[in-house]
């Protein structure tokens, strides 16, 4: 590959991103798709419309990715949530802050790209100190504890510490055969797929039992099929960032590289970091060292489709805090997804979807960790407003 062509097929994956995420955002405003929403529905009135929404969401994202591994399109190994530790503190810390923290500033990282693209000006201020908050726990101040103190709890795992090589081991998976194929891609293809079906069947049953079920098949596809086309857009960014942005000798370095990557590896949808990178790119922006990658044109991409959206639904509007305690429970929300997201190296897309469809471990328990911090600060919520009445 020549230097030009590199840098045009670099160019392609980033407007390509963008406007995959400007869907995701389009269909995000235009359906209230939201994880903290989700979990809010059910708590209040026993609801589980987008709760089957996001657990559709993540079966297809699992199915895609877990496709892709069986037919040799990626390696898990290369992407992102690939570690071969387990942190357990981290996970524990960081998916309980940011799952606080969401509900606390009204809504997760996609929620508030989302809500800025429609004119919520409270969003805007919960992007800028998320943004900063995570900046400095990627690089900064909190970047100190993280490192020296949360991530020397650990658990060492074999291979890339996914369930597949915990059960199966990593050298069997990497060497083994079954009918000639590769045994790591049959076992993910094999368990993925079986874990995919299962979160599908579980979320018709728990739609079904739900207060506002559907009356019959064509209802049901019309409440869950947000969730479909979310799982689609994280299995086709998986595709984008490890398929289509593989380059497999660099002109540059001459060594296998993921274009726009900022972390090197497969990359699929997540929105903390990204958050901090396009705080980066705006504030050293004469710097020509610093450029749009993957991550950061994902969060552009959400904002630019909601705000198409709120545009062709004619809701677009500015609103701003109702007064102070408004404004001092949003700012202490962004500092706990900023700062927890990273901790626990993903949010509900990163983790929630994008980690889980790697069948990651640390995934999983954030993912626990996320919805419990998210219940009790939804708690304090309702005990705060009771008081007020």
């Amino acid at each position: 590959m020549q230097e030009a062509q590199f840098y045009a097929l670099n160019s392609q994956v980033l407007w390509m991103t963008f406007a995959l995420m400007g869907v995701l955002g389009f269909v995000a405003h235009r359906t209230h798709f939201c994880t903290m929403g989700a979990i809010v529905d059910v708590l209040s009135f026993g609801a589980w419309k987008r709760a089957s929404q996001v657990l559709l969401a993540m079966s297809v994202s699992l199915l895609g990715f877990s496709a892709l591994v069986g037919l040799g399109a990626i390696h898990p190994a290369q992407t992102l949530y690939a570690s071969s530790k387990w942190f357990w503190l981290s996970d524990a810390l960081g998916g309980f802050m940011f799952g606080a923290g969401m509900v606390l500033a009204s809504g997760c990282g996609n929620k508030t790209l989302v809500r800025m693209g429609a004119g919520n000006l409270k969003s805007w201020v919960v992007f800028v100190v998320m943004g900063l908050s995570a900046w400095a726990t990627l690089k900064g101040i909190t970047a100190v504890f993280r490192v020296h103190v949360l991530e020397t709890f650990f658990v060492s795992l074999p291979g890339g510490g996914s369930w597949a090589e915990l059960l199966w081991g990593a050298q069997a998976l990497e060497s083994g055969t079954w009918v000639g194929l590769p045994l790591q891609a049959s076992v993910f293809t094999l368990m993925g797929g079986c874990l995919g079906v299962l979160l599908i069947v579980a979320c018709v049953g728990l739609l079904l039992r739900s207060q506002d079920k559907p009356t019959g098949g064509v209802d049901t596809f019309k409440m869950l099929w947000p969730g479909l086309v979310v799982g689609l857009v994280v299995t086709l960014a998986w595709i984008l960032s490890g398929v289509v942005g593989h380059v497999t000798e660099s002109p540059l370095s001459l060594e296998e590289v993921f274009l726009a990557s900022q972390t090197g590896k497969i990359e699929a949808v997540t929105f903390v970091s990204p958050m901090a990178y396009v705080l980066d790119w705006l504030i050293f922006y004469s710097d020509e060292s610093k450029v749009l990658g993957y991550a950061a044109v994902s969060a552009l991409g959400v904002v630019a489709g909601a705000f198409v959206s709120a545009l062709l639904a004619q809701s677009f509007r500015w609103e701003g805090f109702a007064d102070t305690a408004d404004l001092g429970l949003h700012l202490l929300g962004a500092m706990s997804m900023g700062v927890g997201g990273v901790v626990a190296m993903g949010c509900t897309f990163g983790q929630g979807m994008s980690g889980f469809s790697t069948l990651s471990v640390n995934a999983l328990e954030v993912i626990i960790f996320i919805v419990l911090g998210a219940v009790l600060a939804f708690q304090y919520q309702s005990w705060r407003l009771e008081r007020m009445l």
